[in-house]
């Protein structure tokens, strides 16, 4: 069958999506691409959601992964505000939910992505609860927040985790005043264990937000709708006017599961179970994103990872093997953050209990370090704060899976290049 007899089908308008199907026009495929997104806005990318568009620096054409004009351009069939709730895998086809449209396959792309987790407590449905995942989510709150600072009003957070950080500092820049409910000993304590938790945390307080370590939201309190305060297992009520949910997010395996496809378990983060080449366990249907749980080498376990980094080439790496070409996707996780003056890019994987020490590279005191995560002398992960162009090193050190002098590793005057 030749190129322009085929079929690709993408669920999911994510930049994963969007990505795939850019590649799949770059690498020269002829046939039918058609991408189902069940916003209404065109393909997006997600971290101004949380960082310069909710501050109000970034507009809200940056945000779109293409223009609109680039889908007709490209013959990509792009289908907005639209759902797929079933794929026949014996027929290939995929049955749209609004009208019951079925369209057949050849190749199909999984790129539904993850939704915000929710809290289980009374009050969730007050007006003044927020999630953040979506562009009308960031709209929202971007308002809620100018609102807040000019009103000297409260905001309580739900979760210490990238999200719940990077709208505490937007937050306290718009002037709002924030506390922040956390059951972990400290901030990101799951990615960064206890160690540079703290650095986290002073950075915070240090602009005023108030944390609560160790207890956990048990009701929303409101009246006529509106949200008045929040209560947590220890007792305390804290004031609120609104309440954020950062309680991670949840992979989007429904259409998956019901496919018949194989979902990994908890312990690996769910998701759907795809190869080196990020097929499924059916060998038509693809999976990229922030649904895929895929092999990773270097780590030697299966990953779902949820970041930037990992949509932004796993869409690409998913085309490519749609279409037939020998890909292994063995990317060194990586993302960001920007919260104040501060910015972070991290590498690798590197959870509590999976590594015997942290080296330390530079002044954590003074927030200008390099950080490394290692076990047995080989470095898992890195990260840099306030500190640039050093990400390719870092991840070389990390891929190299070589043993480091530890000491030099510490030492800022040998240069990361030479101990890879």
């Amino acid at each position: 069958m030749v190129d322009a007899d085929q079929t690709f089908i993408i669920v999911g308008g994510g930049l994963a999506g969007a990505k795939a199907a850019e590649t799949l026009r770059a690498e020269g495929f002829t046939g039918r691409v058609i991408l189902i997104c069940d916003e209404r806005d065109h393909p997006y990318e997600r971290p101004p959601l949380s960082k310069g568009y909710l501050l109000g620096k970034d507009e809200r054409d940056s945000v779109f992964v293409h223009e609109p004009a680039w889908y007709a351009r490209n013959d990509v069939e792009l289908h907005l505000g639209q759902t797929v709730d079933r794929v026949d895998r014996a027929a290939k086809t995929v049955r749209f939910g609004d009208d019951g449209t079925l369209v057949r396959y050849d190749k199909l792309l999984l790129a539904t992505g993850a939704e915000p987790r929710r809290l289980d407590i009374p009050g969730t449905d007050l007006a003044g609860v927020h999630h953040l995942r979506r562009l009308a989510h960031a709209e929202r709150l971007k308002g809620v927040l100018g609102a807040l600072g000019r009103d000297n009003g409260h905001l309580v957070i739900a979760g210490a985790g990238w999200i719940g950080l990077e709208v505490a500092a937007a937050a306290r820049t718009y002037g709002a005043e924030v506390t922040v409910i956390e059951p972990g000993p400290t901030p990101l304590h799951g990615v960064l264990g206890p160690e540079l938790g703290n650095v986290f945390a002073e950075l915070h307080r240090e602009h005023g937000v108030r944390f609560r370590f160790g207890v956990r939201l048990t009701e929303i309190v409101g009246q006529d709708g509106m949200v008045l305060a929040a209560r947590t297992d220890d007792g305390e009520e804290h004031p609120a006017h609104d309440v954020l949910a950062a309680i991670g997010a949840a992979p989007r395996v429904g259409l998956a599961e019901a496919a018949g496809l194989e979902i990994a378990d908890r312990a690996h983060g769910g998701g759907v179970v795809v190869d080196a080449r990020l097929r499924t366990s059916d060998p038509d249907i693809y999976a990229a994103g922030d649904v895929a749980s895929f092999p990773h080498g270097l780590f030697d376990t299966r990953l779902r990872v949820e970041h930037w980094a990992n949509a932004l080439n796993g869409g690409p790496a998913a085309a490519r093997s749609m279409l037939g070409q020998d890909v292994l996707y063995d990317r060194v996780p990586y993302f960001f953050t920007d919260q104040y003056d501060l910015g972070m890019e991290y590498s690798g994987w590197a959870p509590p209990g999976s590594y015997d020490q942290v080296v330390i590279r530079g002044d954590a005191g003074k927030r200008e370090f390099i950080a490394f995560w290692v076990r047995q002398g080989r470095v898992l992960a890195g990260m840099n704060v306030n500190v640039w162009d050093v990400t390719a090193p870092i991840q070389r050190l990390i891929s190299s899976r070589a043993a480091v002098d530890t000491e030099a590793l510490a030492d800022p005057h040998v240069p990361l290049e030479s101990l890879a």
